[in-house]
């Protein structure tokens, strides 16, 4: 047998991003903290070619210098978030019908640290909705 522990660190469970009806990607507190997002940083996006169409997570690379491929993280007061608009309007999520979120979780590719982000769907019917 050959065990490897989950660490702590890695697990935080209100590390979340929300899509706004703007389309704009809002990052929880606890988000900002556990990902270390400062002003000036960039986020870069990712899907995984290997898996299946019905995948519906994202992948993510934060950098702290301009990428040309990334966007930039904005600042307003104490809130971080992405203008991502054009992003989910051409990967068609449908965040004007439903509230979603993106859970954070860090993980090890290509011997960097990235991010995968698990998508969650709360149907916006009537008062408390059902997670998908």
């Amino acid at each position: 047998m050959k065990l490897t522990f989950y660490k702590a660190t890695n697990v935080v469970s209100k590390a979340k991003a929300t899509i706004h009806k703007t389309g704009k990607l809002g990052f929880s507190s606890e988000a900002i903290g556990y990902l270390g997002i400062k002003e000036g940083m960039y986020i870069s996006f990712a899907k995984d070619e290997e898996e299946k169409e019905s995948d519906i997570n994202i992948y993510a690379m934060l950098s702290e210098s301009k990428n040309e491929d990334g966007f930039k993280i904005c600042k307003a007061g104490t809130y971080y978030y992405v203008n991502t608009k054009g992003l989910f309007d051409s990967l068609n999520v449908e965040y004007t019908k439903a509230k979603i979120i993106y859970d954070f979780i860090k993980i090890e590719y290509e011997d960097m640290q990235i991010l995968k982000m698990i998508r969650r769907e709360i149907s916006k019917k009537g008062k408390g909705g059902e997670d998908k």
